[in-house]
């Protein structure tokens, strides 16, 4: 069976918990596609020569996760190069037997614009900065709140205003506002969606 789940959204809204437990919850294959560009960014050099010579072992260094990585992803994610250095790669992975579970920034736009789901998880930049800030240790932080924020809020720009595949929810995509809900009630959610859609089940 090939059923590929599109979870798109800015960071720190959620997605990546909901698409690691929406693949768990029905055994499909789940990729991180953030973490493609992050390596990239974080193995410095020629970002282009980089993302063509990228491997799986590439996407299991312990840095990836980042604050420092994440701007790093931000910045050679606007390389039209780079991205379709990238392309055939989450293609592939998404069309794979089993079913997969992708989540990024412009999977059910560009990606994946035929997939079965698409999902684009958001919540204000406030409550992404804070979440993002209490993962960086809160009062104990290296960076207070306002910087994380000021730091959300010019990925966001970067993300929504790059010429090449800017973030926004695909035509046909479901909206998650994640602000107000707990982390179990938003994957609940998004499972309820992906199980309506499976073959048999109906619309």
């Amino acid at each position: 069976m090939q059923f590929t789940v599109a979870i798109d959204g800015p960071a720190a809204a959620g997605k990546g918990t909901i698409s690691r437990a929406v693949a768990l919850r029905f055994g499909f294959r789940h990729l991180d596609t953030g973490a493609l560009y992050r390596a990239v960014g974080v193995m410095g050099g020629d970002p282009v020569a980089a993302a063509r010579a990228l491997t799986p072992e590439d996407l299991a260094r312990d840095d990836l996760r980042t604050l420092e990585a994440g701007q790093a992803a931000s910045r050679v994610a606007v390389i039209p190069e780079v991205r379709a250095a990238l392309l055939e790669f989450q293609r592939r992975f998404a069309r794979r037997e089993g079913g997969a579970v992708l989540d990024g920034r412009d999977i059910g736009t560009v990606i994946c614009p035929a997939a079965e789901v698409k999902l684009f998880v958001t919540a204000s930049p406030e409550v992404r900065a804070r979440r993002r800030w209490l993962e960086l240790g809160g009062e104990a932080a290296a960076k207070p709140y306002d910087a994380v924020l000021a730091e959300v809020r010019e990925r966001d720009g970067r993300d929504m205003n790059r010429a090449d595949a800017p973030l926004k929810p695909a035509a046909d995509a479901v909206l998650l506002d994640t602000g107000d809900l707990s982390a179990d009630a938003a994957i609940a959610r998004a499972c309820d969606l992906v199980a309506s859609r499976l073959p048999g089940k109906g619309a």
